[in-house]
């Protein structure tokens, strides 16, 4: 005979995850799981890169939501900022060593939805039309 545990799912999440308002995995992923905050984490795989070459590579970003972007992915360690004393200053951001094992994990997620565009837009088209009829 096993006992719960030994037959849940080796999937499962922690219970720590479905936890309330306190739950520390749920503000982690907030943070993350934005598309701004996978936008600049996918850009900075490549390497290192300029606030204008970010703002250039994540379409539709303002240039206040990537200052507020970067900002919280620094404050987090995601990825670090380097101010060169040039003139004019240059600003370089980076993923750090933790923010690139955030880009392994997300990529295949990034992946997952570049591979089911077509299926999801077919999905909420079909959707979208059996709502809109009158019963």
């Amino acid at each position: 005979m096993t006992d719960a545990a030994s037959t849940a799912p080796p999937t499962s999440l922690p219970s720590q995850f479905s936890g309330g308002p306190g739950c520390r995995a749920r503000e982690v992923l907030d943070l993350v799981a934005n598309k701004w905050s996978l936008g600049v984490v996918d850009t900075l795989g490549a390497g290192p890169k300029r606030f204008t070459e970010l703002k250039r590579s994540i379409e539709g970003i303002s240039q206040r939501m990537l200052t507020v972007t970067v900002r919280a992915l620094e404050r987090d360690g995601i990825l670090t900022r380097t101010v060169y004393s040039v003139m004019p200053p240059n600003v370089t951001y980076e993923l750090t060593t933790m923010g690139k094992t955030l880009l392994d994990a997300t990529r295949p997620v990034i992946q997952w939805s570049l591979e089911n565009i077509p299926a999801i837009d077919a999905a909420r088209t079909e959707f979208d039309s059996r709502a809109n009829r009158t019963p």
